[in-house]
Order: structure tokens, then sequence, then C-alpha cells
């Protein structure tokens, strides 16, 4: 069964606390139980219980998504979203390879195949990877299993399947392991497939549909000393829709290696990584809830070193020496329409052979000082280049705003938002410019953190965190050139509706955040309760503002923006209290347990004190759970106040507060585990906060104008796991 241990419990409530729990036992790489947060005994397979995306799963760790696909939403920390937040997959370093962010990192794995995770918001060591201002996920699905006997054999194997009334959703996983005492074979697979769901008023939200599958094997082998992992990884997204995107994704086909190496020493350990992935992936339409007819593809490519060295300098200290290398490459270009003057004759370049290249080098100490003070100190250092080569527009001969062949009308209205011409841009032009200016660019950038646990008491603990951290900007904020309205609504992963064009002057983000949490618990361990607050100010944080607007419909409610990356500097700052008591225990009726915490995020730009785009406003959970024999029954209710601090530059819509519960029931017996589980038992109906506009609804019905997303309706889910 699968289960949260005390230890467990303080990992939800801090994220230092789990950071400093992975790196005091640095030396137990080759033992069979998971490092990080999920700890597994008897049949493993049936936490496997988890099917789909793994935002179920991140989420109980305080992570919020912005809706995007069925599989494919982003990951938000601390109100910080897209490339800000480090996703980091077996350790690989994986980048969104779309203008739209349809495939972002956790897109790659199902919640079945993932075996331990953890999240360090705000301030993360320097260890824990660079790039990012917002903090880190890790996701982990490399966990060798070996048996005691030396000839290879049958180890373990599962199935999972699960049914979700809402939208017509079926999943199914699977697993299979052969193991010696020296060498593990693993294979896991996920199938999914929904139909668009319905809200709480039983309308269907257009173009919520997907399908998707993923595929790992992972081969293990080891000796006292060291150990070896290979891991080759299959996905395929035959179609995904994104209602709050002018297109959807039509093929994301994947591959993937990664080779992780091991070693202990007698007073040090040796960790080295080799990754590759490669993705081709399509968007277009497929469905006649968002009809069209245009095309962009991309072809991209993502390799990286990592070597770890840790040295013990006595029984309480160690260094940290590391050395990381990433090149990331895409190709993306919009395939001319035949018989189109407008979108062809020629394809649109729209990155040309694009490079992002980092090179990182970090040194951490970290030390039990005494018994109750512990303390970890980091340097990175990265040179960060990216460059991109010539472009073209779809017709280098001839003016986007000399275009008004009546005949494109029907292929750019399908499009959903732009008019045929726009007077005031010329993309041929704007290719040209573009051509003529630098397109190379490398950036240094120094991280810096320090991390301290102070043990005031047996039941007091005081956790305090300072970082400097940064972001270069990415290849589509950095060199997305294209100024016509249709060319620069491709451009975005906000779901916002406008267009966005990139500016090549771009800095890099740079953030100081402090965080403190106080943490006290009962003599008798009934009841913990933690407390934190940070705050973080980011120099040249990549906002975007207006060009100019457009309104495609003419309508009051139709306007949108075009705006262009610049930077600003902002402010970011929230509180979270967390609760979690034992309430009650008897024999007869088990054990009770409550759950309870409340977040709060806020976000403004400097220069003009407006509110930063998608920042979830404050939200509460409370949740009752009981444990009686083979049963497992829960209850949970979550409010989500109304959101009124919207960002007016991306027309963000405000949103009405809701609550939501939930109720579900679980029961095991040995290999075979049953759930059944209601989601908005009293189908309310509620807007997503961070979910951005529908335009598959404003293109089946424009009075409505840009609606703000709305969320999931009454569900009841069916699920199964067999362990064998």
């Amino acid at each position: 069964m699968v289960y949260k241990s005390k230890t467990q419990k303080t990992y939800l409530l801090t994220p230092v606390a789990l950071f400093i729990s992975g790196v005091l036992s640095p030396f137990a790489f080759a033992d069979d139980t998971p490092l990080e947060v999920i700890e597994v005994h008897g049949h493993a397979q049936n936490k496997h219980l988890a099917l789909g995306s793994s935002e179920s799963l991140l989420s109980d760790l305080g992570v919020d998504f912005s809706a995007a696909g069925g599989v494919s939403n982003l990951p938000v920390l601390n109100g910080l979203m897209g490339d800000r937040v480090k996703v980091l997959i077996d350790g690989a370093d994986v980048t969104a390879a779309c203008a739209n962010h349809m495939n972002p990192p956790l897109s790659y794995i199902s919640a079945n195949q993932i075996t331990s995770y953890n999240v360090v918001a705000g301030v993360s060591p320097v260890s824990a990877g660079g790039d990012n201002i917002a903090g880190v996920i890790s996701v982990n699905s490399i966990s060798p299993q070996y048996s005691d006997s030396n000839e290879l054999g049958w180890h373990s194997g599962y199935v999972s399947a699960k049914y979700s009334s809402v939208d017509n959703g079926r999943k199914l996983g699977v697993g299979a392991r052969l193991a010696s005492d020296t060498f593990s074979l693993n294979y896991q697979g996920s199938f999914s497939d929904a139909d668009s769901y319905e809200d709480g008023n039983g309308d269907v939200v257009l173009d919520t549909l997907y399908r998707a599958q993923n595929h790992s094997l992972t081969a293990a082998i080891r000796d006292d000393k060291q150990q070896l992992v290979i891991k080759l990884t299959h996905q395929k997204i035959p179609y995904q829709g994104f209602a709050n995107q002018y297109m959807d994704m039509t093929d994301n086909t994947s591959y993937g290696a990664i080779a992780q190496y091991k070693r202990s020493f007698d007073n040090s350990e040796l960790e080295g990584q080799v990754n590759w992935h490669s993705v081709k992936h399509e968007m277009g339409f497929f469905s006649q809830e968002k009809p069209g007819m245009m095309q962009m593809k991309t072809d991209a490519q993502d390799i990286s070193t990592q070597l770890k060295w840790r040295i013990a300098l006595d029984k309480n200290s160690s260094i940290l020496l590391g050395q990381e290398y990433f090149n990331y490459s895409i190709d993306d270009w919009w395939p001319g329409i035949e018989g189109s003057t407008m979108m062809g004759p020629d394809d649109y370049v729209n990155i040309n052979n694009g490079k992002r290249e980092r090179i990182a080098a970090f040194a951490e100490f970290e030390s039990q000082i005494n018994t109750k003070l512990w303390l970890n100190v980091g340097v990175r250092i990265e040179s960060i280049n990216t460059q991109v080569g010539e472009v073209q527009s779809y017709n280098d001969g001839m003016s986007m705003t000399d275009m008004d062949d009546m005949s494109d009308m029907g292929s750019m209205e399908s499009m959903g938002s732009m008019t045929m011409s726009d007077t005031s841009t010329d993309n041929t032009i704007a290719a040209q410019n573009f051509n003529a200016g630098d397109r190379d660019k490398t950036d240094t950038i120094v991280d810096a953190n320090v991390l301290i646990n102070y043990q005031i008491t047996n039941y007091d603990e005081l956790q305090f965190g300072l970082a400097r951290k940064n972001r270069a900007p990415n290849l589509y904020e950095r060199y997305s050139w294209g100024v016509s309205t249709m060319a620069t609504t491709m451009i975005g992963w906000y779901g916002d509706g406008n267009g966005y064009i990139g500016n090549p002057d771009l800095d890099v983000e740079t953030a100081y955040t402090i965080s403190a949490t106080y943490i006290k618990s009962a003599k008798d361990d009934r009841w913990r309760l933690s407390t934190n607050v940070w705050y973080t100010d980011v120099n040249d944080y990549i906002d975007a503002d207006i060009v100019r607007s457009f309104n495609s419909y003419g309508l009051d409610n139709t306007a949108r923006n075009i705006l262009q990356f610049t930077n600003v500097d902002a402010i970011l700052y929230g509180a979270k209290i967390d609760l979690t008591a034992n309430i009650y225990e008897s024999k007869q009726l088990g054990n009770w347990q409550l759950h309870a915490n409340v977040t709060n995020t806020r976000g403004k730009r400097d220069d003009t004190n407006q509110p930063l785009y998608q920042i979830k406003p404050l939200q509460t959970q409370l949740g009752i759970s009981q444990q009686i024999g083979r049963f497992e029954n829960a209850l949970s209710w979550q409010w989500v106040d109304t959101k009124s601090r919207v960002d007016n530059n991306r027309f963000e819509n405000q949103t009405d507060s809701y609550s939501l519960v939930n109720l579900s029931s679980k029961a095991t017996w040995d290999a075979l585990t049953l759930s059944a589980e209601v989601s908005n038992v009293f189908d309310e109906y509620y807007q997503l906060p961070l979910g951005g506009v529908s335009i598959a609804a404003l293109k089946q019905d424009s009075s409505n104008g840009f609606e703000q997303l709305a969320g999931q309706g009454r569900s009841f889910n069916l699920s199964v796991s067999y362990a064998f």
C-alpha cells in the first residue's frame, strides 16, 4: 500500500525539509527504496491507481496549473509560470518545443510512471537546477528494484484502469519488471483518451478532448559500489485540444534516452548522466469544435550532460561540485497553404536553426553544524547563448498590407480572430529587419543560495532561505519576429487571445527571494502546523507592453492587444499556512485525520503597480480522511476567492469565487485496489482563475466575447489496479 509517513508530511509542509532529506542521504543510491517523497511498501504497484497527467500528484505539494491541453497544463509556483519553473524528468531538462508551449516537460510522463517527486518553491539550492526563478519540480520514474536471486526472473507487474464520466475519459496503465540481485528491467506504459468535458451547467467545454500514450523501458545493473541505468522513452499524442489557443496539437511524437551512472567511494560519491530527447510537433486543426486550415511544425532536440561529485569533509559536512551542459535546438516553420496569397506560396520560417546552449558549474557546501543547526550554501555560474538563423515570411516579395484577396477570408476566419490585412504592419519588412539585426546573444549569470534549518526545540523548527536566481529569455521571447496580427497570435503560452512579438534585446530575469517557515508540532505528534512567508523582487521580469490593438469581430467584448515582450521590475509575495492533525481514533471507526491549508499570492509591476498575469487569488482547502481496515475514505472542500486583481494589458478576465466538494473511497485487498470518487459533488459551475479565455467558444459564437475557460462539472470516477 502507499502511505504518507510522518517524514513525508513534513515534506508537504516545507520544501526545505524535503531537500535536506535528499542531501543528507547522498550515498544511499543503491537502495531499492525511492529517496524522495513517496514511500512504497507491500504491493508497490497499487500506487499506479494514479493515471493520466501528474497534475493531481503535484497539486498536493502546492503547485498550481495554468490551463492548456488535457495532459499539458503549465505548472505555476509562487505566481510564476512557464519556463520560470524548472521541471526535471528523471534529472533531465526537457524544453517546451512549441510557440504555445503545448509540449511542456510534464506532458512527457504519466502519473503511473512516477515513483517519486518533489517540489522546492522559491529558494531552491543551486544543485537542484539553474535557469529558473520560481523553483524546481523534479519527478522520477527511475527506481530500480532488484530481487534476492542471482537468476533473472519475474519480479512484479500491474494493470490499472480509470474511467471518468465528465469527459468519458478512459485511462490505462501497465507495468512489468524482471529482476535479479544485480539486474532490473522495467517497462511502464500509459494510454489516455478523453472527450471534451462538461462544465457545471452541463455544457460541453469545447476543444478539451485529447488522446495520448507514453512508454518507457528502463534497464539497471549494479554491484556493491556502482549502478548504471539506461532508460528509453517514447510518446505519441495524435491530437490534443487547446481551447484557449488559436490552434490545436495534431501530433507530438518524441523519443528519448537517459544514461545514468552512480558510484560510491569511501568518502565521496560520483554521479554522471547523459540525456537525449527529440520531438516532432505539429499544430493545426482536427475537430469541428474548432475548425481551421493552417499548419505549424517544429522539430527540436535536447542534449545534456551532468556530472556531480559529493565529497565528505567530515562526518557531518560535505561539498558538492557539479558541471552541466545543455544544448537545445529547434526549427519552427509554418507550411504555406496552396492557393493562398496570404499564407503562401512560401513557408513562413518562424525560427530557423534556433539554438539555446547552457554551460554551468556549481559548488555547494552543506553541514549539520550541530544537533540544532543545518546549513546549505551554494554558488552557480552559467553561460547561456541563444542564436537563430535568417527567417522569411510567407511571401518575400509582397507586403501583408497589400493582400486583400477575399478568397483567403475563409481560412483566416476559421482561425477565429484576425482580419485579412494589418494596415500598420509588414511581415516582409519585419523579416528583413530581423535578418539584418543581431541574432546571437550570450548571458553570464550567477545564482547563490543560503538555506538554514534551526531546531529550536523538539517541537519547534525554523527554516530560512535567501537566494539570487536567474533565467535567460527563451527563444520565442527573444526571436519571435512576426508583427502581423496572424503571426503574433500564434505566439504565446498565456491562453489570453492576444498576440506577442519577440524582443532580441531582452535581458536576463534576476530574482532575489527571501523565505521563512516556522513549524510547530504537538508533543504527542497529533498535530503539526506550518506557516510560510516569502518575498521575491525580480529585476528585468519579462512582461509585455501594448503595441497596438485589434478586433476581428468588431464587438465591444472582442478586442485584443498585440504586445511585445519587455523587461520591467516586479514584486511577488505570499503566505501559506498548513495544518495536519489526528482528530480521532478508535477500533470501531478507525483513524481520522484533518488536513487544512490557506495560500495567498500577490504580484505586481513596479512601474505601474498593475497586477501580474495569472496570479491565483486566495484559496483554502479542508479535508478529512478516514482509514479503517482496508478502506480509506476522504472528503475535501476547496474554496477559491474572487479574482479581481487582473492584468488589463492582456484583457485578463475577473472570475467569481467558488467552492468544490470532492468525495472518495478506496479499498485494498492484497494485490487488488478499487477506488470510487465523485469530484465537484454539487456540480458547481465555475471559471478557472488560471484558465485563460475560450477561443473555441468564441469561434462558435462570438456574441459572448472572450469568456473565461470553465472548469469541470461533476464527475463519477472509477479506478481499479491489480498488482501481480
